[in-house]
């Protein structure tokens, strides 16, 4: 079987999100037939993205019917800005334009499920003046330093961290201008030994300050998480973060709804405590992916306090909500990447 064999029996590889097969997109960056063996590359590059693993099994298993054996990598080309965090695949921020919203369980629980899944993950506490990541991953360890002034980051549930939380006293407040703020938000994304990740997950503080500002200009994110709660006056502050990623050229990937519906363990009841709908209508009015609802539930504040992110509780019902919607962040990456490639 020649190559012109093997790009036939691509094109019957279909990217369900892009509508076409994946040899027309562009998504086959180069591949090698040797015997039985068909060595591809594929212009994949949301490790762990359950649609990017269909697609993936999709092409073993045509080739698998023609009696073929494949031998896959995935890679992405490189992305604008590489030479900040060259070995990070994909840089995710989290963010909402109020705080009280939950975006830092929601980051961290993004993180951490994307860990659980099998993938690479740093989690960066970039909230400057109200770090809590270290807290809700009950991370003993600190970041050392090397020989050449570089940070090593501890790590905590497969995820490599970094918080301003390790650099200060425990209930020392910060109180620092901008520059100050620009200053050492640089040096703690650029001296730090992140390796090689297939996600840095990055909680930003709430609102659109000087924090915000210095992490759209250095770091190349490959998309951003919106958080709301249900509720109009939360909506209304996560449009103005919409409004400033947009001006930013930065792509939203979409828009996630904590504290929905809280279920009542003693009456079975539902309860709209915050409202009901919000994030999804907020999610259809901007043609936004509405990524998930998460339930307000206190095994959520539970886990935070005691250091145990929910997502890791397989046998925890709103544990589920944030595994779908940590499969779903990971799918609009890969979609993101894909669709950069095949334009």
């Amino acid at each position: 079987m020649n190559e012109d064999d093997v790009r036939a029996l691509l094109r019957d590889v279909e990217d369900p999100a892009l509508g076409d097969n994946i040899v027309s997109l562009g998504l086959v960056n180069d591949f090698d037939v040797d015997g039985d063996t068909v060595t591809i590359s594929l212009a994949l590059g949301a490790p762990y993205s359950p649609a990017e693993t269909d697609i993936a099994a999709r092409v073993r298993e045509v080739l698998s019917d023609a009696g073929l054996e494949a031998d896959l990598t995935a890679a992405i080309p490189d992305r604008a800005g590489k030479d900040v965090l060259p070995g990070v695949k994909n840089v995710v921020a989290v963010a909402s334009g109020k705080g009280g919203v939950g975006k830092s369980t929601v980051a961290v629980n993004l993180a951490a499920g994307l860990a659980d899944r099998g993938a690479r993950v740093g989690l960066f506490d970039a909230d400057i003046y109200g770090p809590n990541v270290p807290r809700m991953v009950d991370a003993d360890d600190h970041p050392q330093a090397t020989e050449n002034e570089t940070i090593v980051p501890p790590e905590k549930y497969g995820m490599k961290l970094m918080s301003m939380a390790f650099m200060i006293g425990e209930d020392d407040p910060v109180i620092w201008r901008g520059p100050m703020v620009h200053k050492v938000l640089t040096q703690l994304i650029e001296d730090v030994e992140w390796g090689h990740l297939d996600y840095l997950v990055v909680d930003l503080p709430p609102g659109t300050g000087d924090t915000q500002l210095t992490l759209l200009q250095t770091v190349p994110l490959t998309g951003a998480v919106v958080v709301t709660t249900p509720q109009d006056v939360a909506v209304d502050d996560a449009r103005k973060g919409l409004r400033m990623f947009g001006r930013h050229d930065t792509t939203v990937l979409g828009i996630v709804e904590n504290m929905g519906t809280f279920v009542c363990p003693d009456c079975g009841g539902n309860h709209d405590i915050f409202g009901s709908g919000g994030g999804e209508q907020f999610a259809d009015d901007n043609e936004l992916p509405f990524l998930g609802s998460i339930p307000l539930d206190p095994s959520v504040r539970t886990g935070s306090d005691e250091g145990q992110p929910v997502v890791l509780d397989d046998d925890n019902q709103t544990g589920e909500s944030f595994r779908e919607f940590a499969a779903e962040t990971a799918d609009m990456l890969g979609l993101v990447n894909r669709r950069s490639v095949s334009r």
